[in-house]
C-alpha cells in the first residue's frame, strides 16, 4: 500500500541540451529515485517529477509542492547545468523542507570512452554548485547530501532527514490539549504559546479538567471492565488487581480514565496532552496507566502542564524508527563508586515503548496530589544508545538541547521503586553533561529516545530554524561556554535585521 506522505524529487536542467539529452536526463533521474527508494528506511515514498527546464516550470513545481498536504519535503538535484536565476522565484515560494542531493547518475567514470556528449550530460559537479550558490545567497535552510544514491551513507543521511520531515509535518499540524495549567511557580514548563505556534505551527489549547471528569463519569463499568481484561492479557497484573483482587476497582477506574482521555483526544484531533497533579478536579486518581498506554500509541505527554515537552515527545515519536521514546525526568544521581549514572523516572508516566519486557501493572501510594493510589506500569528501560532532548523558551527564541547517553542496567535491582524508570550514563560524563545542560538552561523534563538519530534532531532544528545545543562525547567546558556566547550573539544580531 502506497504511503500518503511523499517526498518530491525535482531534477534541474535546461532546454539548451536538446530533446535527446533531456530524455536521458529523465531516465537517469528516475533511476536515481529508484535507487534512493530502495535504501530509504520508513514509510515515506519518494515521487519523481518531470525534469524542470524553465523558470515558470520551477515556480509551478514549488507552488504545487507547497500546496500538496501529502508532500512533506523536496529533494532537488541539478543533473546538468540549470542556471540558478531560474530557481529564484520558485525557491522563494517553497514552504516545505529542502534537501539538496549532490550526486551523479554513474558512480564511476568510464575513463576510456568519455567524450563531450558524456560531459554535456553529466554536469552535476558544477551544476549543483551553481544551484547551491543561489541557495546560500537567498539564505535558504537546507540539507546537503553528497554521494551516489547506492551508498549506504547517502541512504542513512536521507532517511534521517525524511524522519525530520515527518516530525516537522506533525509539528505544523499538531494540536495539544492542556488539562489544567502548568505547575504553580515553575518557570521552565511555562512559555509563549503564541510564539510556539508561529515558530513550529503547533496549537496549544486549554481544556478544563472538568471536561475529563465528566467524560470519565460517562464511561460504563462494562466498558472499563472489558479494557481491564485486555490489560490482564497484555501485561502482568499485581495480585490485588486481578479479577478477584481486593483492589480491582482501582484498575477499572484507571481504565475509565484511559477510555475518556482517548475519546477526547481522538474526537478533538489532538496529538499530545498534559495534566497537572495540582489540578485534577474530582478525578480520583492521577492518570498514570492511561497516559503510559496513550504514549505507547504515539501521543505526546508531559506532566505538570509542560506543553513544550509534550509537543516535543509527539514530534520525536513521529520521527522514531521504532526503538522507543518517552517522557522522562532526571530524578536522582548515582555519583559513585563506579561510573556516575542518572536515574530517570517521573511520578508515574514513563512510556513502555522503551522496553521489550512485559510491564507489570501495580498500585502504590503516590504521596503527592492528595488522591487515591493510582495504577501504573512498572518496568526498567532496555539498555542502548540514545539521547535526552528538551525544548526551552529562552524569551527571544526557542532552543533545543540534546545530550547523548547510553541507557544501562541499574547497578543493583530497584526492588522497592514503584514506578517505571531508566538508568543512563550521559556523555561525556555526568559532571560535564549536567554542567553544560544547566549552562544552556535545559529543563528538568526531557524526551528520552533510542529511536531518533542525532542527525535527525539536527535536521529538524535546521528546518524549524531554531537553535540547537548538543552535548556529546566531544563536549568541553570552555568551548561549550563560548558556543553559547556566540550563539546568543548570533540570534541577537539575526533578530535585529529581520
Amino acid at each position: 500500500m502506497a504511503s500518503s506522505q511523499k517526498i518530491w524529487f525535482l531534477t534541474g536542467s535546461q532546454n539548451l541540451y536538446g530533446e535527446e539529452t533531456l530524455k536521458q536526463v529523465d531516465s537517469q533521474s528516475q533511476n536515481v529515485v529508484a535507487q534512493l527508494s530502495e535504501g530509504l528506511a520508513g514509510d515515506v515514498e519518494i515521487i519523481w517529477k518531470p525534469t524542470l527546464k524553465t523558470s515558470d516550470g520551477i515556480l509551478q513545481a514549488m507552488v504545487d509542492a507547497s500546496a500538496d498536504e501529502n508532500c512533506i519535503g523536496v529533494i532537488t538535484w541539478m543533473h546538468t547545468f540549470s542556471p540558478a536565476k531560474m530557481w529564484i522565484s520558485g525557491l522563494s515560494k517553497l514552504t516545505k523542507p529542502l534537501l539538496h542531493l549532490h550526486t551523479q547518475a554513474g558512480q564511476s567514470l568510464p575513463w576510456g570512452t568519455i567524450d563531450m556528449d558524456f560531459m554535456n550530460l553529466n554536469q552535476a559537479a558544477h551544476g549543483d554548485r551553481e544551484y547551491a550558490h543561489i541557495l546560500s545567497k537567498m539564505s535558504i535552510a537546507r540539507k546537503i547530501v553528497v554521494g551516489h544514491p547506492t551508498e549506504s551513507s547517502v541512504s542513512t543521511r536521507i532517511s534521517n532527514w525524511v524522519s525530520a520531515c515527518k516530525g516537522w509535518n506533525l509539528s505544523q499540524n499538531l494540536k495539544l490539549a492542556r488539562f489544567g495549567d502548568n505547575m504553580r511557580y515553575v518557570a521552565v514548563t511555562d512559555g509563549d504559546k503564541v510564539s510556539a505556534q508561529i515558530t513550529f505551527g503547533m496549537s496549544i489549547e486549554q481544556i478544563g479538567v472538568n471536561t475529563l471528569v465528566d467524560r470519565v463519569e460517562q464511561v460504563s463499568d462494562s466498558e472499563a471492565e472489558k479494557l481491564s481484561k485486555e490489560y490482564g492479557e497484555l501485561y502482568e497484573l499485581a495480585p490485588e488487581l486481578m479479577p478477584d483482587g481486593d483492589r480491582r476497582e482501582s484498575l477499572v477506574y484507571g481504565a475509565k480514565i484511559e477510555i475518556a482521555l482517548r475519546d477526547i483526544l481522538e474526537s478533538g484531533g489532538y496529538h499530545a496532552f498534559t495534566s497537572n497533579f495540582e489540578d485534577l478536579g474530582t478525578l480520583r486518581q492521577l492518570p498514570g496507566l492511561a497516559v503510559q498506554r496513550l504514549m505507547a500509541d504515539g501521543y505526546g505527554f508531559a506532566g505538570e502542564g509542560d506543553w513544550k515537552t509534550a509537543a516535543l515527545l509527539a514530534i520525536v515519536k513521529r520521527m522514531d524508527s521504532g526503538s522507543g521514546s518517552s517522557f522522562m525526568e532526571d530524578y536522582t544521581y548515582h555519583m559513585g563508586p563506579g561510573k556516575p549514572k542518572v536515574l530517570g523516572a517521573h511520578m508515574l508516566e514513563v512510556c513502555p515503548s522503551i522496553t521489550d519486557s512485559k510491564p507489570k501493572i501495580e498500585i502504590h501510594p503516590l504521596g503527592i496530589g492528595g488522591k487515591e493510589d493510582p495504577v501504573r506500569m512498572v518496568f526498567t528501560a532496555d539498555p542502548g544508545a540514545g539521547r535526552v532532548v528538551c525544548l526551552v523558551d529562552m524569551g527571544s527564541r526557542y532552543r533545543l538541547i540534546s545530550n547523548e547517553i547510553d541507557v544501562v542496567p541499574p547497578t543493583e535491582k530497584l526492588t522497592n521503586l514503584p514506578v517505571a524508570h531508566a538508568v543512563w550514563e550521559p556523555k561525556p560524563s555526568l559532571q560535564l553533561s549536567a554542567e553544560a545542560w544547566m549552562l544552556a538552561g535545559g529543563s528538568h523534563h526531557t524526551v528520552l529516545t533510542k529511536g531518533v538519530a542525532e542527525e535527525t534532531i539536527q535536521d529538524f532544528a535546521r528546518i524549524a530554524e531554531v537553535e540547537l545545543v548538543e552535548i556529546d562525547e566531544d563536549t568541553q567546558r570552555r568551548s561549550f561556554e563560548k558556543e553559547l556566547e556566540w550563539s546568543a550573539a548570533y540570534y541577537k544580531l539575526r533578530g535585529s535585521v529581520q
